[in-house]
Formats: C-alpha cells, sequence, structure tokens
C-alpha cells in the first residue's frame, strides 16, 4: 500500500499540479478595452498624472 501512495505522490502528483496551473492559465479572462478604459481612468483618478 506504502508503494502505491509513492507511486502516486511522485508519478501522478506533478501531472494533476501542472494540469491545474493550466486550467487557471487558460480560464484567466481578460479586460475588455471599455473595462480597460474605465480601470485606467480609476488609476488617473486615484494617483494623478503622474508620468515623469
Amino acid at each position: 500500500m506504502g508503494e502505491y501512495f509513492w507511486f502516486f505522490l511522485v508519478a501522478i502528483g506533478p501531472v494533476l499540479f501542472a494540469a491545474a496551473v493550466i486550467y487557471v492559465l487558460m480560464r484567466r479572462r481578460r479586460l475588455s478595452p471599455g473595462e480597460r478604459e474605465k480601470q485606467h481612468r480609476k488609476i488617473k483618478e486615484l494617483y494623478g498624472d503622474r508620468r515623469e
């Protein structure tokens, strides 16, 4: 029974971890142009135009 646990931990564990990371990266959503503009306006409102 102990051998199966270590096999799962060493062989299948990293595969499951990689699958989870790939899933999260694929599900991440990009901002639409309208959302990006709204975000940019709010940042300027909070921090001002600090271009140096």
